[in-house]
């Protein structure tokens, strides 16, 4: 990624041409989540920034972050949480991910190619979703993607916007059928919301 200098506007990528750049605040906390949602909620344009509401038991919250500059505004968001796996009970990792089209975080993290799920959904969206999940109250069905091995990848869509859920490891996916609710933190924080260390997959899989 490469900064706007003197001869171009926008943030480049030598593969893509012209991007808009992901902000990791390296901590996380209750100040930093503030702060992204005071981002969010003065931009024109925004995307939810989803976070599961309760925590599943034993999970924390470990990171946010979010894709726009000053000129576009907020495009894409993402949040990161962390805590024991279903069924076998290892650490597990799970990105909530939201965006417009064509802003290509939530590929990036599933380990699919594109900008947009589109081609690797279009097929099932006549047929039954794979997982349910409640987003600011609203049923938001999901299908799965063709992710890379160590993870698995739902995507679906809620408040106007393309909505991943990606898990590491894949057998974390299972996490899905448990009745999971999601809750914008733009418009409502918990109060109770518990922080643990940072993720490392906000920017990848490692």
């Amino acid at each position: 990624m490469r900064p706007p200098d003197m001869m171009h506007t926008e943030w480049r990528c030598d593969v893509d041409g012209a991007v808009l750049p992901l902000h990791v605040p390296v901590h996380i906390g209750p100040e930093i989540v503030e702060t992204v949602r005071g981002r969010m909620a003065a931009s024109d344009k925004t995307a939810p920034l989803w976070c599961p509401w309760p925590l599943p038991p034993g999970w924390v919250v470990t990171g946010v972050g979010w894709v726009g500059d000053d000129r576009n505004g907020v495009r894409g968001s993402i949040v990161a949480c962390s805590g024991p796996a279903p069924l076998h009970g290892g650490p597990a990792d799970l990105l909530i991910i939201a965006e417009e089209p064509g802003v290509g975080l939530g590929t990036r993290l599933a380990g699919i190619p594109g900008a947009d799920p589109g081609p690797f959904v279009a097929s099932e969206l006549n047929g039954t979703p794979h997982a349910k999940v409640r987003a600011a109250g609203w049923p938001a069905s999901l299908w799965a993607v063709k992710s890379a091995e160590d993870r698995c990848a739902h995507v679906g869509e809620a408040k106007g916007c393309w909505l991943y859920l990606v898990a590491w490891p894949a057998g974390a996916g299972y996490l899905l059928a448990e009745d999971l609710t999601l809750v914008d933190l733009v418009d409502t924080l918990p109060g109770q919301l518990v922080y643990g260390a940072p993720s490392p997959y906000l920017h990848g899989a490692v």
